[in-house]
């Protein structure tokens, strides 16, 4: 089985932020237009444009552009699997002011120098480089976030690497007060992060300052994504099997308690803890938590505690 990982580093925004800017713009008019004759097709002709098609009309327009012609396949192939995926006739269309950055690359047009530069199409962008690129770099795409700043997010083929097999398996129990709980009494668990700083962002919104609301939320994402990663790293290393419970966040975040689920961030948690232990020869298993409260483990008879006068009971 291939796996591919994907590493994600800031772009020096300095000198490289006008040309990705203009990058983005060519990017949403190539999109809008996709948009617009893959409309037009259908609603004239009830003929619903290929990737194919799409390319043959695109052909001839990169250096008007100033992109490369694979990045103009790749927008054509990613608008017909959304549009597919969205089952409509039209999409959104991209503007600046509704649409964040976004220059997917190809392989074959872009080349990494020294693991701190890519060159695309004949300009050079510099990032830092946090972390070394394991693996065959792939596809590739330049992101930008809230705030504006542009990132480069290169996908790598990897090799599979087994961890020293430890014997141990884990369930784990997904809440609130203590994100999660192990089987071998082990809490992994941090401050809410959304209370911590929600004075501070509903200041900020208050006096209409769009810059400090961008920081904050991106604050909050990153220490979150932060925490995750290395809790999950210690689980998957220290259990050979991790089995957690199938826990619905969405209905959750339907009542008084969806602050508190949407900090938890239990699909981020369990997403990183399955492509982990795909990638570290783990095995990650997910059960359904019906009825889990008062089912004996040893009959499978449902004669356990019920009842709020219950919860107390444990074992």
């Amino acid at each position: 089985m291939r796996l591919f990982t994907t590493y994600k580093f800031r772009i020096k925004d300095s000198n490289s932020r006008k040309y990705l800017n203009k990058m983005s713009g060519a990017v949403n008019f190539v999109w809008n237009y996709c948009n617009e004759t893959s409309f037009n097709a259908i609603r004239n002709k009830n003929k619903w444009l290929t990737n194919f098609d799409l390319n043959n009309l695109t052909t001839g327009c990169s250096k008007e552009l100033r992109i490369s012609a694979e990045t103009i396949n790749e927008i054509c192939k990613e608008y017909v699997v959304k549009r597919r995926n969205a089952k409509k006739i039209k999409l959104s269309w991209r503007s600046r002011k509704r649409s964040l950055g976004w220059v997917p690359l190809k392989a074959k047009n872009y080349r990494l120098i020294d693991n701190d530069t890519i060159k695309y199409y004949g300009y050079i962008f510099k990032f830092w480089n946090s972390r070394s690129i394991v693996g065959e770099p792939k596809t590739a795409k330049f992101s930008q976030d809230g705030r504006g700043k542009w990132y480069i997010n290169i996908q790598c083929e990897i090799n599979k690497t087994h961890l020293p097999p430890t014997g141990r398996e884990v369930g784990i129990d997904l809440g609130l007060k203590t994100i999660a709980t192990l089987s071998d009494n082990t809490k992994s668990d941090r401050e809410n992060i959304t209370k911590k700083y929600e004075k501070k962002l509903a200041s900020a919104q208050r006096a209409n300052k769009t810059r400090l609301i961008k920081t904050i939320h991106a604050k909050i994402t990153n220490t979150r994504r932060d925490w995750a990663h290395k809790e999950t790293t210690k689980i998957i290393e220290n259990n050979d099997i991790i089995v957690v419970g199938d826990v619905n966040s969405l209905n959750l975040k339907k009542t008084n308690l969806a602050k508190s689920v949407s900090d938890a961030g239990w699909f981020q948690f369990k997403s990183l803890l399955a492509y982990k232990a795909i990638r570290f020869g783990g095995e990650y298993m997910e059960v359904k938590e019906n009825f889990s409260t008062v089912t004996c483990s040893t009959c499978l008879n449902k004669t356990g505690p019920r009842g709020l006068s219950a919860l107390g009971v444990r074992e």
